[in-house]
């Protein structure tokens, strides 16, 4: 089973995500597909935050901030996987470079199709991803290319996952498929 699971910033979403996962999993191996590369502190007590809320759940961390699909090469694709998140995903393959703002703009639909190929590849996965497209604001270019490609992707997502659920302020609603119980 595959679940796409995209909302705001702070809605609960990684929490719910683990939950998910460890449904799936059912006592079986779980990975955590970690898709930050840590750019600044903020990052960085970020990524210390959603180690400690999976602390003691069995999660084996895959550290894959880019070329995803690298991460099956050594991982058993019968497991259950959290991908969090295509956003960081997306934003790593966008700016190759950090030091600069050159824009790989090709990165993104590679980027899509990766993701795509990876959720059929494993028996089950949560996908995260951001809502960061739905507000009506004009940004400058490059930011505008970054939401038009992640609603690409949650798109293509949405079309091949078994369940797609939107997170909202802590409410999750379920636009697709069933939850697995």
């Amino acid at each position: 089973m595959t679940i796409l699971l995209s909302g705001g910033s702070k809605s609960g979403k990684s929490l719910f995500a683990q939950e998910l996962t460890l449904r799936l999993a059912n006592g079986g191996r779980r990975y955590y597909v970690a898709t930050m590369i840590p750019a600044d502190d903020e990052d960085r007590t970020r990524i210390r935050r959603h180690l400690a809320e999976r602390e003691g759940m069995g999660f084996e961390t895959i550290e894959c901030g880019r070329e995803l699909l690298a991460c099956l090469q050594t991982a058993d694709r019968n497991a259950a996987f959290l991908l969090d998140s295509t956003t960081a995903l997306l934003m790593n393959a966008l700016f190759p470079n950090p030091a600069s703002c050159d824009m790989d703009e090709n990165a993104a639909a590679r980027c899509a199709d990766e993701l795509v190929v990876f959720s059929r590849s494993v028996r089950h996965a949560v996908i995260v991803s951001d809502y960061l497209y739905a507000d009506a604001a004009r940004y400058d270019g490059s930011t505008e290319v970054f939401r038009k490609a992640l609603a690409h992707i949650d798109r293509k997502l949405a079309a091949v996952c078994d369940v797609v659920i939107e997170a909202a302020a802590g409410n999750f609603m379920l636009r697709k498929g069933e939850l697995p119980r």
